[in-house]
């Protein structure tokens, strides 16, 4: 019985041995994965292609290149790597396996690809004649000084402007003018316009113009 017990134990010890090296040896094994960098550029002016669609083929695995045409993931050896931009014909690229490192990098060049559209005409109108109508109808200034007095009213003027946000110099100006009081205060208590007769005399003069009614 001991004897029976030792021979099973040997042919399964045996088993799992073949089995290891096997997988071992197999094509997804870590010796066969390759850490697949590169650059991707246009032909004719080697700019690099951002945001360009990388993709394994048969497999969902992949990745897409940064803003300046850059990538890099893990792949294995032999593998198909399909490479498409929007303006750009499609590339492929197989990765050697005969590679004895396990990293590889690329400079892969896409070439421009010309997109003929078909010409579309979009009308305001669904026929030209209601457009004509319209366009005859309607009341426009006769002179450039009228066009330019009506577009630039005080009042429509001033209701775009209280409307408007600010652009991004201002918003920076505003910023470093709040940094610079800051700075300009630093160790020492804020002025307090609660007793200041000029502040106190702008905010007479304000309530008597009525500049605090509700509208």
């Amino acid at each position: 019985m001991k004897h029976f017990l030792l021979i099973i134990s040997l042919i399964v010890l045996i088993q799992f041995s073949a089995f290891a090296q096997k997988k071992a040896a197999s094509p997804g094994s870590k010796r066969d994965l390759v850490q697949f960098s590169g650059i991707i550029v246009e032909g004719d002016s080697l700019k690099p292609v951002p945001y360009t669609s990388i993709l394994i083929k048969g497999s969902s695995r992949g990745t897409v290149s940064d803003y300046f045409g850059y990538f890099s993931f893990v792949a294995q050896k032999q593998d198909t790597v399909e490479f498409s931009a929007i303006g750009f014909t499609d590339a492929v690229f197989v990765i050697p396996d005969t590679l004895s490192t396990s990293k590889y990098s690329l400079i892969q060049v896409l070439r421009s690809d010309t997109i003929h559209l078909k010409e579309t005409v979009i009308y305001a109108w669904p026929t030209k004649e209601q457009f004509k109508a319209s366009f005859l109808r309607l009341n426009l200034p006769e002179d450039d000084m009228a066009r330019a007095g009506k577009n630039m009213a005080r009042a429509d003027m001033k209701e775009k402007m209280l409307g408007m946000a600010m652009d991004a110099s201002m918003n920076y100006k505003y910023s470093q003018q709040q940094y610079q009081s800051k700075l300009y205060y630093a160790g020492q208590l804020p002025p307090n316009n609660l007793l200041n007769p000029v502040a106190w005399a702008k905010f007479i003069k304000a309530w008597q113009n009525g500049d605090f009614k509700q509208k």
